[in-house]
Order: C-alpha cells, then structure tokens, then sequence
C-alpha cells in the first residue's frame, strides 16, 4: 500500500478518489483494458497527478485492494472464548460472500496458490497479525504457525476466487477455518 502521505487530507482524498475510480472502471472490463486516461478522467485528476500517488496501475489496484486484506485478518480473528473448531465466524463467510463485485480484479492481484501481488500484502499483513497473537499466548512455534495461517489461507481463498476450489462462501469459509484451527492447535 501507498502511505508516504498518510497525513496529508488532500493527498488522502486524491487517492480514495483514484481507488474509487479504478474499481468503478473494473466493474466495467478486466484491469488488462483500463487505461491510466481513462481512470484518471473517471477520478477527476490529471494524468501527473496519477503517477505522484502511484507508479502503475498494479500499484494502484493493490492499493485499492488492501482493505480486502484488513477485512480478511478481522474476519480470521472474529471471536471471542474458545472459537467452534467446525463452524466458521459469521465474519469470516461475510467477507469470502463480500468479494463477488470485485472477483475478477482479485483473481487479477492474487494468483492462485495465493502469489501476486494482493498475495504478497496477505500473507505480510496476516501473518504479522498470526505472529503477534501467538507470540503474546507465549506459543515457542509462533513463527511457524504464522507463516502457515498466511500461506493457508491466501492459497485457499485465492484457489477459491480461481474457481480451483468449489463451495459457497459459507462452506469455504467453514473449511478453511477448519484448516486454521487445526495450525493453531498443532503444537
């Protein structure tokens, strides 16, 4: 993700603009076809404009993007006690549910096995958050178990959005969370 001016509103609201106009442009052809022209007209900026905020398109894509990331890891981490082994958080199959209007952008961003640039900020974001939460339980596999989470589930809802694995949102969600709760539980 961009934040090099996280603190600047201006520059905040030129890239929320940016985002909003490369996945309105994306609801109407693949990323492939959208040109740096005709997002920057549909955002309302000049084309410099576009290129001081983001080197590409890709960049821009991943950009718009990376709240997917943020949803999935509060979606993994949606419970409180002692989580169901078998039955997933409700937020977690909201979100697997959520990412249909944009699926061919994140099949674009995020190659299956989970690779790709949308992969990539995954498996940083979730793991980090996996390493921290294993780390403050005092878990001597921490590092371990973490890197497993971030590669489980970016390969699995990637595979998913490719079409490579079956099931609605709830049973992959249910699956998927089955398969991290086992991770978790190895010692």
């Amino acid at each position: 993700m961009i934040r090099a001016e996280a603190e600047d509103p201006r520059a905040a609201r030129t890239r929320a603009r940016l985002r909003a106009a490369l996945l309105a442009e994306c609801a109407e052809r693949p990323l492939e076809e959208v040109g740096v022209a005709a997002l920057v007209r549909r955002a309302g900026v000049g084309r410099a404009t576009f290129y001081v905020h983001y080197p590409d398109l890709e960049a821009l894509a991943v950009d718009a993007c990376a709240d997917v990331v943020r949803e999935a890891v509060e979606a993994l981490h949606a419970w409180q006690g002692r989580p169901d082994p078998v039955r997933a958080p409700a937020a977690l199959a909201e979100f697997f549910a959520s990412l249909t209007p944009h699926a061919p952008l994140y099949r674009t961003l995020l190659a299956p096995g989970g690779g790709g640039p949308l992969g990539r900020v995954l498996h940083r974001d979730l793991r980090a958050y996996s390493l921290r939460e294993r780390e403050r339980a005092g878990a001597a596999d921490a590092p371990l178990v973490a890197s497993a989470v971030a590669a489980t589930f970016a390969g699995v809802l990637a595979d998913w959005l490719h079409g490579d694995l079956g099931g609605s949102p709830g049973e992959i969600a249910d699956q998927v969370w089955q398969l991290l709760v086992a991770l978790h539980a190895s010692r």
